[in-house]
């Protein structure tokens, strides 16, 4: 049996303000260096063969808290980073729906809001890839990536609808999502938004 745990990067200076990072490449803050320290003890102990991440520092550092502890180097692939958010990045989304009213209104119903914004189908199909390529790196693969860029590639690779997609809540910062592989089940959702527990408020995923 194949084990993926898709993680998602600890807190940023933009997550606490919640500001749209997309592919901008913010560090972690002190917060989510401690929080990356706090799920990499709980993640050593699942005893990875692999680690894959997102090239962005937010997630390469993430990694880098369990590569410490496992001693394995980590390989980093472009496709696993967050969406790409175009002339948004950087904004709060008070701000974009000023901006881009047209667009957010979409964004708030649910669908692609269009402009330079990349589409979930895009998103799901390029990190599902990074994902099906990282699975074939050991029994047990942990990939650091983002919150948006995980959940739409795990429900790629698992053949979900995006309606069925929104009925999950945002993955908390260093939280992650485990899959199972065999070959009569396939990929199987295992757990959502597991990590360790920490008494502070949880940020949006932006």
């Amino acid at each position: 049996m194949k084990r993926l745990i898709v993680w998602r990067h600890g807190n940023t200076d933009w997550n606490a303000g919640s500001r749209v990072q997309g592919q901008t490449d913010v560090p972690l803050n002190a917060l989510g260096r401690e929080q990356a320290l706090e799920a990499a003890e709980l993640l050593v102990k699942r005893k990875p063969d692999a680690i894959v991440s997102s090239d962005l520092r937010r997630a390469a550092e993430t990694a880098a808290a369990l590569g410490a502890l496992t001693g394995l180097a980590i390989r980093e692939d472009d496709r696993l980073r967050e969406r790409y958010f175009g002339a948004w990045q950087g904004l709060t989304m008070p701000e974009v729906s000023q901006r881009f009213p047209e667009e957010h209104a979409r964004w708030t119903a649910g669908k692609d809001p269009g402009g330079d914004v990349e589409s979930l189908d895009d998103l799901g199909k390029r990190v599902a890839e990074a994902l099906l390529d990282a699975a074939a790196e050991g029994g047990t693969v942990v990939v650091a990536t983002h919150g948006a860029a995980a959940r739409q590639g795990v429900g790629h690779l698992l053949g979900w609808p995006t309606e069925q997609l929104r009925t999950l809540r945002a993955l908390q910062n260093c939280h992650w999502i485990e899959l199972t592989h065999d070959d009569k089940r396939g990929w199987q959702l295992a757990t959502y938004n597991v990590g360790p527990f920490m008494e502070r408020p949880v940020p949006p995923p932006v």
